[in-house]
């Protein structure tokens, strides 16, 4: 190098693409098991703008007002001035009974969502009562049956169905294009392992149409060659992640590798670890009516949910959803986690939270929000924009991972804590009751959409 330098540009990011190529478009791959990805995930450089946390829904503020009259009324109906003791969190989301206005986000076939932390997980989510989600690509990654142990995916259901107690909770599965050639969710409606489940109406499966962290992309991961040559006949695999002199003979991902890295990407065809690609599927307002009429006719018993990304026409695509009759609709927005995606896609792509859920306005339907929801004040922000519930997803690994027994037990009950606090001070004493007229927007942002039919309510 000479010691040419270019002020105010990402200098450090040019040189190291120039070194690396295509491996710097995405995370450190030795990284790959170990973290979570999200918005902002990439390094800010000289000239570049930063990523850092705030998203319209941070900023926005929540105003109680000084006349209260839900206040009276439960004091009234109490006998005696209301505390935050009494507001009530029991929710009816997407057909089932939650004990809480949350759910566990979607675990996919990633490396951190798919092992000992997602069972953890599942554990914990059923004892609190709340619905739990499990993502897409589980059976043509890890399979259905897993031989002598409990594949992936039954593992998890196993795990959730021994803890949940009766009337509350709620197992969703989701099926993307990969999962249909399976027949997912034929193998889970005749399955034994969740007949409680569906016998007692807590069974529900969902069309997965796009997720906040990789809008309009499908599902990635990071694999070896060994494993990408048994997955090759059912995904893309990709020879774009590079390697430094650093990553190992195994072609286990090491953490010295990938963005960053201060080798030189080798050449194409003799990289350790490759880029798993599953496709999004191709959606028009047709099919997606067609998807979810097939659901409701060939599984009868299960609930429907359908997910979107944070789209330009997220709240079209959501009025097409409930038209059809899904009991669900979930909405990732940009801030949304995963467990592997490009840097520019988590970084530039995509409406945030906020925005969708103001564009969709006072829904026709359940409406379901993700993206980095972790305590109480954003939870309670996006359920005045019309959310029924809120889904943790990066939290939930975290505080397994911290506490695999209780961890998210805990994480939850501070949650729930400060939600009745927000929600009493709001003089509000249920979680579906608080509104629009509860959130101020700090930066001048437009108030919520109209309603998306006349006389609809949440």
């Amino acid at each position: 190098m000479t010691g040419l330098h270019a002020d105010g540009f990402p200098e450090a990011a040019v040189r190291a693409r120039a070194r690396r190529g295509t491996a710097e478009v995405f995370p450190a791959a030795g990284s790959y098991g170990s973290r979570l990805f999200g918005a902002g995930a990439g390094t800010p450089d000289a000239g570049a703008a930063p990523h850092g946390p705030g998203d319209g829904l941070d900023r926005a503020r929540l105003v109680p007002p000084v006349f209260m009259p839900r206040r009276l009324e439960k004091l009234i109906d109490l006998g005696r001035e209301p505390l935050h003791d009494d507001v009530d969190l029991r929710t009816a989301l997407g057909g089932f009974t939650s004990e809480l206005p949350l759910y566990l986000s979607a675990f996919g076939s990633t490396r951190a969502g798919s092992g000992d932390l997602a069972i953890a997980a599942s554990r914990q989510a059923a004892r609190l009562g709340i619905p739990m989600v499990i993502g897409e690509n589980m059976v043509p990654v890890h399979g259905y049956r897993g031989g002598a142990e409990r594949s992936a995916l039954l593992a998890r259901i196993a795990a959730y169905v021994a803890e949940v107690p009766d009337g509350v909770g709620g197992l969703v599965v989701q099926q993307s294009t990969e999962d249909a050639d399976g027949e997912v969710w034929n193998l889970l409606y005749s399955d034994p392992a969740t007949r409680p489940l569906l016998d007692s109406g807590r069974l529900a499966f969902e069309l997965k149409t796009g997720q906040g962290a990789k809008p309009g992309l499908g599902g990635m991961t990071v694999v070896g060659r060994a494993e990408a040559a048994a997955l090759a006949g059912r995904f893309a695999v990709r020879d774009v992640l590079g390697a430094t002199e650093e990553s190992d003979e195994s072609g286990e991902p090491d953490e010295s590798a990938g963005s960053g890295g201060s080798g030189t990407s080798p050449a194409p065809g003799t990289s350790p670890l490759l880029l798993r690609c599953a496709t999004p599927g191709t959606f028009t307002q047709e099919i997606l009516r067609q998807q979810i009429r097939f659901m409701r006719n060939n599984y009868p018993r299960a609930r429907t949910w359908v997910k979107f990304h944070p789209g330009r026409d997220v709240a079209e695509a959501a009025a097409v959803a409930w038209a059809a009759g899904a009991d669900a609709v979930t909405v990732d927005g940009a801030e949304g986690g995963t467990g592997w995606a490009p840097l520019v896609l988590m970084d530039a792509a995509g409406l945030d939270l906020a925005e969708c859920l103001r564009r969709i306005g006072r829904p026709a339907g359940c409406l379901l929000a993700s993206g980095r929801m972790w305590e109480g004040g954003r939870a309670v922000k996006a359920l005045t924009l019309g959310a029924t519930a809120v889904g943790l997803g990066r939290a939930a690994l975290l505080a397994v991972d911290e506490d695999p027994d209780n961890g998210l037990v805990r994480l939850v009950a501070a949650l729930a804590l400060e939600a009745r606090l927000l929600i009493s001070a709001l003089g509000q004493y249920r979680a579906a009751d608080v509104g629009p007229d509860d959130v101020w927007w700090s930066d001048g942002s437009a108030a919520p959409a109209a309603p998306t039919a006349p006389g609809v309510t949440r």
